[in-house]
Formats: C-alpha cells, structure tokens, sequence
C-alpha cells in the first residue's frame, strides 16, 4: 500500500508548475523546467524544477540545486518554504494545496475506565477475576464453621488476593491483600448488584486477622445474596454463615441473606413467596428488622415466622449443638407441614 507521503508527491508532481508558482513565486519557467534561485524561493536560476515528463523519464516534480547539489521532490520545496518543523505539517499543507480532505483518524484504543471504588462496576470486575471454591480456602473456612455443603453454591467464589483498604483500627503492619470468600448479592431477576467480601486468613482456616473482615459493596438495597431459586416458602437472614447453616438442615429450602440488619429489613419480596421464615439474630438489630419485615408483609398476604436461635445466630447453634440437634430446635419453630418436607423426620 503506497504511504500517504509518496501519494501527496505524486499528486503533487501532476501539478508541478502550479506548485512552483504558488511557492516559487520568484522564478520563472524556461523550457520543462521551473527556474529560481534556491528553495526558499530566493530570485535566481540555480535550483531547477522538472514540470513534466516530456522526455519520458517521468521525473516531474524533481528538483536539484545546481549550487549545492541538493536535490528532492516538491513535499521539499514547500516545507523549506513555510518552514515546517515536522512531515506531518508539511503533508497537511499539501493536502490544502491540493484540496485534498483531511486523512480520517485512526481509531484510538479506548483505555479501560477504572471502576469506582464500592460501585457496581467494581464489585463486577471483582466477581468475574475470581473462581470457583473448589479446593481453595473458602472451603476449609466454612468446614471450621461446621457449614458441609458449600462448595457447589455459584453465588459463592474464591478471590487469591483480593485488596483489603486499610482502616484506622489496623495496624500499619496489616497485608494489603488476602484471599477471600466473594458471596455474589444479586436482585430478583438475577443480574449481579455487588459482591460481599469475607477476607481470609489460610494459615488458621478463619477471617484474616483484620479490623474489618467483612465488606460488601455495589447496589446492595434491596437485594442478597442467594441459595436456591425463589418459591412460596423461602427463608431471609442477616450472615452468610447463618443462612449456610439453615442449609445444611433444609437443602431445599430457597435461602437469601441480607448480609446486614439494615439490609435483611430492605430485602424484596419474590412474586411466588407466601410464607417467609426470618431467622434473627439474637440482638436488638435482629429483632427490629424482624418487626420490619412483617409490617412490610401484612398488605402482601406473606406469612412471616421467625426463626429463633438457641444462643447467639443459627450458626453457633450448628457449631454448639451439631446438625441433628439444631434441626429439631428448627423442626418445632416451622409449620410442621414445612418441617415435614424440608427437614424430614
């Protein structure tokens, strides 16, 4: 393909003496060749012009400087006359000489946009780098909380090294980074709204040792995170770990954890849901977004049942009182026909 220079000289030889009238003003044609004394136009007959390629050398266009032994084409003479500092100035005057358009611009490579800090975007770019928990410490996190059957959740991943924001209350010493259980908080129809973050320590299989081991981020009111598809009966709680544990008594039962009291109140209700279990946390807090939750129901026609813990969340009932236990202390809080088909016998 021929360069964009070698095609403005080659238009540009076609009309040579046009050229060297407009930008050799002081010379004069004698022959097939354009007379002036140098290329800046000085008064003279030292440097000469080819105008045409009447003896069939095709050489129109081509100048020499009898004086000097210089010699180009016309691209030269016009930027020695409108003393251009680089090719590109001089190709654009060509062009305007020529009535040439401009050359269209190459496409320029649009830089990613950064997302954010706590966006939607950000906790997107952070849940499609991370990968499933198969065989990583997420696993051995949930295992020290009693909680079996997490490694084929798909709102759960694992992030190596994912960056933790240093707070006032760490100490200065505290690692930028650490892997992380990404706990994916979507809306009703499923489209990705933030990510929940749980930094963890591998070496001790807990929550890295550091002042704020939880975060969430993104467009978080409103949504949760989800185990199962929505249904008639369904069950909302505050933690991860509370609703895993419920999990591991009732596989069955569609689960969605707030991942706050403040955002457990705010949770939407699914179309099909007609009975909803809470299951609260035993503080102030989890009592309020109880009461909530039911105020929010009445003109809905949902039923709401709490779920009360025996000691402090459903998850220390787990880790305290074992499996087969805590589903009896379940068993007598639920419907019975719900307990007979979501807990068994």
């Amino acid at each position: 393909m021929e360069s964009p220079a070698r095609e403005i000289a080659r238009r540009l030889a076609r009309n040579a003496e046009a050229v060297c009238r407009h930008y050799l003003s002081n010379g004069r044609r004698e022959g097939h060749y354009w007379m002036v004394g140098d290329m800046h136009n000085a008064p003279g007959r030292s440097l000469y012009v080819r105008l045409d390629g009447g003896d069939g050398n095709a050489r129109a266009g081509k100048w020499t400087d009898a004086a000097s032994g210089d010699h180009g084409d016309l691209l030269d003479i016009i930027a020695a006359n409108c003393a251009h500092a680089g090719l590109g100035e001089t190709l654009a005057e060509a062009r305007r000489f020529l009535s040439l358009p401009a050359p269209e611009a190459a496409p320029r490579r649009a830089r990613p946009r950064r997302a954010s800090p706590g966006s939607r975007e950000a906790a997107a770019r952070l849940w499609a780098a991370s990968r499933s928990v198969a065989g990583t410490p997420v696993l051995h996190y949930l295992a020290s909380r009693s909680l079996r059957r997490g490694g084929d959740l798909p709102a759960l991943r694992f992030h190596p090294h994912c960056y933790y924001r240093r707070s006032d209350e760490d100490a200065v010493s505290v690692k930028p980074a650490w892997p992380a259980m990404i706990a994916a908080v979507t809306d009703l129809g499923g489209s990705l709204m933030g990510v929940h973050r749980t930094w963890l320590d591998p070496a001790r299989s807990t929550k890295a040792p550091v002042a704020y081991p939880r975060r969430a981020m993104g467009q978080l009111l409103g949504h949760g995170v989800r185990f199962g598809l929505a249904g008639e009966v369904m069950a909302f709680g505050e933690g991860l770990e509370t609703m895993l544990s419920l999990r591991e008594i009732a596989p069955a039962l569609p689960l969605v954890a707030g991942l706050s009291a403040a955002h457990l109140a705010a949770l939407e209700f699914p179309g099909p849901l007609r009975r909803l279990y809470v299951a609260r946390d035993r503080d102030a807090a989890g009592l309020a977004a109880f009461e909530t939750i039911a105020g929010r129901s009445i003109s809905l026609g949902i039923e709401v049942r709490p779920l009360d813990p025996r000691f402090d969340d459903l998850n220390s009932d787990l880790v305290r009182m074992g499996r087969k236990d805590m589903a009896a202390w379940v068993r007598n809080q639920m419907q019975p026909v719900d307990a007979m088909r979501l807990l068994g016998r």
